[in-house]
């Protein structure tokens, strides 16, 4: 069984980072399946020594490691019509609570805290020491960037991004495809499709 890693990007090579870290605390002996790298852009290169091919070219489990949740749900489409299995990949070294559930192709990675009871959809992906509270529900294709915090009771519409260091308060919601910039504070529901920025958080009206 081979692994594909969908984009060859930063992202991809934090996500193929958690791979080997995963395999490194696994049962000594296992035999390590080929991981093998898919970009539109790259194929036929190599990233961190491994091969890169197009993404018509894999034929087996993969995970999209692309940020723009747009993207990612595009890309998982396709693979998806073609029979392909999403993986879930959790680093080791991420807390994930207990009655906490995460959905196929998710990616989490090193020191990420996911508190308990916890529900993760498809394709989620949660960043380098982001926190997510107790009870929060993220959907499909939600993205929480690079030491982010998620309160508990919190819920993130499908395609949504929290950027770095952005902080979403107890019980608010975030709709479907908005976009919360670096380091905000959401005081109150945000909207489908609105960009936000600031403390507290205000709709961005462009420049």
């Amino acid at each position: 069984m081979t692994l594909y890693i969908v984009g060859a990007g930063g992202f991809g090579r934090e996500t193929y980072d958690a791979v080997l870290a995963a395999r490194a605390d696994g049962e000594p002996g296992e035999p390590a399946e080929p991981v093998v790298f898919c970009d539109h852009a790259r194929a036929g290169e190599k990233v961190r020594g491994l091969p890169v091919v197009h993404p018509d070219e894999a034929d087996d489990d993969f995970v999209v490691a692309i940020a723009d949740p747009g993207v990612r749900a595009r890309l998982t489409a396709e693979l998806e019509e073609r029979g392909l299995s999403p993986r879930t990949v959790v680093h080791p070294r991420a807390v994930v609570g207990p009655e906490t559930t995460i959905g196929a192709g998710s990616v989490i990675l090193a020191l990420a805290h996911v508190s308990s009871s916890c529900e993760l959809g498809r394709h989620v992906q949660v960043n380098y020491n982001a926190t997510v509270g107790h009870d929060a529900r993220l959907a499909d294709f939600a993205t929480v960037f690079p030491g982010a915090n998620i309160a508990g009771a919190v819920h993130l519409g499908g395609g949504c991004t929290i950027g770095s260091n952005a902080c979403v308060l107890q019980g608010l919601a975030v709709g479907e495809r908005a976009f919360v910039g670096a380091g905000a504070v959401v005081t109150r529901d945000v909207p489908a499709a609105t960009v936000v920025v600031g403390v507290p958080a205000r709709p961005h009206r462009g420049g």
